[in-house]
């Protein structure tokens, strides 16, 4: 039997951390989007199929896996804005942007206002938010996205799109046999939704655009002096 080097084994610990890692905030998401703000750690361990021990080396407070998972989650805006921004057509880069979001969109809604936020998370959601808006700005310069339409209209929207109470419920159910029909759905519902938002055809949107202070007011934690929360996520 060949024996494993130190080197092999402090590489396989790696691995394995890595793996646990990520298995803990795909976990934290998932419970996140069931529990809300009150998704224990023991919850979100049992999901991930990793011992408490596990998650507390890695994350020595709840606040802490909560915010590693924040930074992750406007890396991906940030990526998925900039993807659409290189695509030459602005209607596809748009439409592109609100697909790829709607898929991990709102799972951070239920911690907003619940802790704080350092410099860096408030540096990298002003750069994603700056992103956004010129996906917008491009949209609606080229003639292709309704003008009455602003960008906390199309995050609002992303932000409602993301969740989908018949696909939770059949989860809970354990219907899986029912989950590719419940996506189906689902997919066509966002095509129909992005339609509404396409520049012609379509009668004025009622009242006033929403404001930021729908996103920014929801992550600021009562009695705190730390700076604006995340104003588009």
């Amino acid at each position: 039997m060949t024996r494993m080097t130190a080197d092999g084994r402090k590489t396989a610990r790696r691995a394995e951390a890595e793996r646990n890692d990520h298995a803990l905030l795909a976990a934290a998401r998932a419970v996140l989007a069931t529990d809300g703000a009150h998704a224990s750690v023991a919850a979100i361990a049992k999901h991930a199929g990793v011992g408490i021990g596990s998650l507390y080396r890695r994350y020595p407070t709840k606040e802490a896996l909560f915010q590693r998972l924040l930074d992750i989650v406007l890396d991906d805006y940030l990526t998925a804005a900039e993807t659409a921004l290189a695509d030459p057509d602005p209607w596809n880069g748009l439409s592109g942007y609100v697909t790829t979001v709607i898929a991990f969109a709102g799972s951070l809604g239920p911690i907003a206002g619940t802790l704080p936020l350092t410099p860096a998370i408030l540096d990298k959601n002003r750069r994603a938010d700056e992103a956004v808006a010129a996906v917008i700005d491009r949209a609606h310069a080229a003639g292709v996205l309704r003008a009455d339409a602003s960008v906390i209209d199309v995050e609002l929207l992303i932000e409602q799109l993301g969740k989908s109470p018949l696909i939770e419920q059949l989860a809970k159910q354990g219907r899986t046999d029912l989950s590719e029909a419940a996506q189906n759905a689902h997919t066509r519902i966002t095509a129909i939704a992005l339609d509404g938002l396409r520049a012609t055809g379509h009668p004025p949107l009622p009242g006033e655009p929403p404001g930021p202070e729908l996103f920014t007011e929801r992550w600021e934690v009562p009695g705190s002096s730390e700076g604006t929360a995340p104003a588009g996520h």
